[in-house]
């Protein structure tokens, strides 16, 4: 699926809401437990519920890498039930990988080739020659991380060069990399106030946003900084969504919660005239 297209569905759905795949077996309602491979139902009843809501899902692959083949086992199969039921969903491995060149370029095989998902999550510190072989695929997707909203955020992102701090920086260097249309950006939603000068630097690019929800994120501050002309914004929830019930109610709690960023979103892509 390519950005045209998402941004397609993102008119047709009123919505730019992802829903984030975290599944952690201590969290979810202990009947799927007694399921043959818990994360995968548990990832189906929830896209299942949310995918009216949504545009697009991220499966993070911590914690599917955490339960060991079997966990990869239900990351395939997640995003093979995606692409086969939801061919209209935009995927985002959260995989955060990067590497020296030969090997970012397997990474990239992997994931785009063998598993399908439209694009991946990169790590910039090791600069170009990790991040362009995932550039190299059409209509595939590499999400810089940018500026995120852990704390310890300040520890490299902020230190200035020249009076301009290293995630000004990277985003600066990014568009002049090959292939550089095929970047996207992650900016956590806690660090809102950044986006309208990340705007100057990327003003066409989408910026996935995590943090709406548990992480404490505001959506209003982060539409009225962040959006574009074509919205060209993801925002993210995971546990706010997946996790709104552990009892038998889950997958309705998971819908109502998806259903209320799809109508504050709608409202939004009114307001700006994307919709």
């Amino acid at each position: 699926m390519n950005l045209k297209s998402l941004s397609q569905q993102i008119k047709i759905k009123e919505s730019f809401l992802c829903v984030g795949l975290d599944i952690d077996l201590s969290k979810i309602p202990t009947h799927i437990l007694n399921e043959k491979d818990p994360i995968f139902v548990f990832s189906k009843s929830i896209i299942d519920a949310t995918h009216k809501y949504a545009v697009a899902y991220k499966p993070n692959l911590a914690f599917f890498e955490a339960y060991g083949i079997e966990g990869w086992k239900a990351f395939e199969k997640t995003i093979d039930y995606i692409n086969k039921n939801y061919p209209n969903h935009f995927i985002i491995a959260d995989a955060k990988r990067g590497d020296i060149g030969n090997t970012s370029g397997r990474y990239a095989k992997a994931f785009f080739e063998n598993y399908g998902v439209d694009a991946v999550t990169i790590s910039p510190y090791m600069g170009r020659d990790s991040i362009e072989p995932f550039l190299s695929f059409k209509d595939k997707y590499a999400v810089l991380l940018t500026l995120t909203s852990n704390e310890g955020s300040r520890d490299f992102q902020y230190i200035e060069q020249k009076g301009v701090p290293v995630y000004e920086k990277v985003l600066r260097l990014s568009t002049k990399f090959e292939n550089a249309h095929n970047l996207m950006y992650v900016v956590g939603a806690t660090k809102s106030e950044n986006l309208k000068s990340i705007r100057n630097i990327v003003p066409d690019s989408f910026l996935l946003i995590p943090g709406v929800g548990a992480q404490g994120g505001n959506l209003k501050e982060v539409v009225l900084n962040g959006i574009n002309s074509n919205c060209g914004l993801i925002v993210n929830s995971s546990r706010g969504i997946i996790y709104a019930s552990q009892g038998n109610d889950f997958v309705e709690k998971a819908a109502e919660k998806a259903f209320e960023l799809q109508k504050e979103m709608s409202e939004y892509l009114k307001l700006y005239k994307i919709i």
